[in-house]
């Protein structure tokens, strides 16, 4: 009995020894590619964590020896969920307070967008608001200034961020009108960008579902229905 019980202890800590992440190898495999973690998670895969780098979500074995960057999706219910971005959405919603919301009085839908106020596609979005609204999709905005804070539109953003009334603000903006410039608040916008960063936005409006799922571009509000409705969210 004695002799059994050492001998599932070895197996016991030869299973934990593979089940953990190296997170020193993780982070020195990391470093080869010019990335960093930000944190280090298991993942839904045996033997596989999911890294959260400066530049997004990836995945790699726990000893550091691979890396596997895509979307993770859970398949097992009626519509695939998508689990990659899981951490970045808890990231999304801790900075729900720094969000500029139109709410839809019937709210069957949430959306979070990356906007700018220079760009076009944005604008054409913006003005549809009440149509969005009306079909239950409440859009919350957070900035990602494309052109890099140097530039003034990074610097009207703040302002908008940071006015008393940042709806009304955001919609004079949208409208053409000048922004009224106030020097700062806690609105913290290069964190909003390197947020968007990390979900891989490259362009503005990005979309982000609630699974974390992003559409890339203008949706109109029928075609931004109909695909939430599709994708079960």
């Amino acid at each position: 009995m004695k002799k059994i019980a050492v001998y599932l202890s070895l197996i016991l800590t030869a299973f934990a020894s593979n089940s953990f992440a190296d997170e020193s190898s993780i982070n020195k495999s990391l470093s080869k590619m010019g990335l960093k973690a930000e944190s280090i998670a298991p993942s839904q895969l045996p033997g596989v964590s999911t890294v959260l780098t400066t530049h997004g979500v990836v995945y790699m074995s726990n000893d550091g020896n691979y890396l596997l960057q895509g979307t993770l999706y859970d398949i097992s219910g009626n519509v695939p969920k998508n689990i990659s971005n899981q951490i970045l959405v808890k990231k999304l919603e801790a900075l729900k307070n720094q969000m500029i919301i139109y709410k839809a009085p019937k709210e069957k839908h949430v959306v979070t967008v990356f906007t700018d106020i220079t760009c076009g596609y944005c604008q054409k979005l913006h003005n549809s608001m009440q149509e969005y609204n009306d079909l239950g999709i409440t859009v919350r905005y957070l900035a990602f200034p494309r052109h890099g804070f140097q530039h003034q539109s990074a610097k009207d953003m703040q302002s908008i961020w940071c006015s008393a009334k940042p709806n009304k603000s955001l919609d004079a903006a949208f409208k053409g009108e000048k922004v009224s410039p106030i020097k700062s608040c806690e609105a913290d916008l290069e964190k909003q960008y390197d947020l968007g960063l990390k979900f891989g936005v490259q362009g503005t409006p990005a979309i982000i579902l609630q699974d974390g799922s992003m559409v890339g571009g203008y949706l109109s509000p029928k075609d931004l229905l109909a695909g939430l409705e599709q994708h079960g969210e």
